[in-house]
């Protein structure tokens, strides 16, 4: 019963964020500069901290430990795929002000499709443990293709939600204002933002696949897997606004993910042999993304960063590309 009051409780704070966040916050539908972006970056990662040490309190070490380890990868990782995001605005010429609505409802569905990812990775576990090892060879799969892949490709035209989409309706040329749907000569038409938030989750999925078995290698406890993934993914919005022009800054921030993969998936793999202490887990993950991040900052790309918020260039405002 205790177990379920603490999940009533955080699905209710998750719903009250929400909705602040919609309703008070972002109710004007603006560009998020980057002072207001690092301001919510600060404020959901001190909420998440928070959470760490209310878990600390109420469930013990063990369990602060295991959620900061998660927090962290899932964080992380996010991160790396940030740019995966800015190429999908970039294609669909999102106007800068509509990013954060589609970000938003790319959120609800993230939040979703994770609950589901975690319900059947821990019943897997539960029921046929040697899955445990699939996880964890996928993992050091997942790891050895990220360090031998170059830049991050992506090609929503080939997205198989999308084709669907077409097929069902038609979908217009114009952002309508930011809304999803239009209706024109008495034919309903999706807009270009649908699709992009079509596309946002879609490509989620994929992201879920390697993140969340690399937060189960941490802890199987499903409660202490999906508020971390969760608190990682409310403060995303936030994250892409604050790095949307500076993520080319943090170019080794990909070796960094690759050790940590590596890491956690060979975690799996001696699970049943050599139980690695949550302390020294979470110690090793910092470890690599601390190194990965300085290594970035001190040997920089010589590129320049804008860290302005993006504009549709002339002749494309207003226009998607579904």
């Amino acid at each position: 019963m205790e177990n379920i009051w603490w999940w009533a409780f955080f699905l209710l704070f998750v719903l009250a964020m929400l909705a602040l966040d919609l309703g008070v916050f972002n109710r004007k539908v603006h560009v998020i500069k980057v002072k207001e972006a690092l301001g919510w970056t600060a404020f959901w990662v001190g909420l998440a901290m928070l959470f760490c040490l209310g878990v600390y309190l109420f469930l013990g070490q063990e369990k602060a430990l295991s959620f900061l380890a998660g927090y962290l990868i899932e964080e992380s990782l996010s991160v790396d795929n940030l740019f995966v995001f800015l190429l999908i605005f970039n294609y669909f010429g999102v106007p800068a002000r509509y990013e954060h609505k589609a970000l938003f409802w790319g959120i609800i569905g993230a939040l979703i499709m994770r609950a589901i990812f975690i319900a059947t990775g821990v019943a897997l576990i539960e029921k046929f443990h040697w899955i445990i090892y699939v996880f964890g060879a996928f993992l050091i799969f997942t790891a050895g293709k990220l360090a031998l892949s170059g830049e991050s490709e992506v090609h929503p035209d080939k997205n198989v939600a999308l084709k669907l989409l077409k097929r069902l309706m038609p979908v217009s040329h114009d952002f309508e204002g930011g809304r999803f749907f239009v209706v024109k000569n008495a034919v309903r038409y999706a807009t270009p933002l649908f699709a992009v938030v079509l596309v946002l989750e879609t490509t989620d999925v994929i992201f879920a696949v390697d993140s969340i078995p690399a937060v189960l290698a941490i802890t199987s406890d499903p409660f202490i897997v999906y508020t971390s993934n969760v608190f990682a993914i409310l403060g995303l919005r936030s994250i892409f606004f604050a790095l949307s022009g500076m993520m080319r800054l943090f170019h080794y921030l990909r070796y960094g993910l690759v050790a940590v993969l590596g890491f956690v998936g060979l975690k799996m793999l001696v699970s049943d042999f050599y139980k690695i202490p949550v302390g020294l887990s979470l110690a090793v993950i910092a470890l690599f993304l601390a190194a990965s991040v300085a290594a970035s900052l001190l040997f920089p790309h010589k590129v320049e960063i804008d860290i302005e918020p993006r504009e549709i260039p002339a002749g494309r405002k207003g226009k998607g590309k579904p």
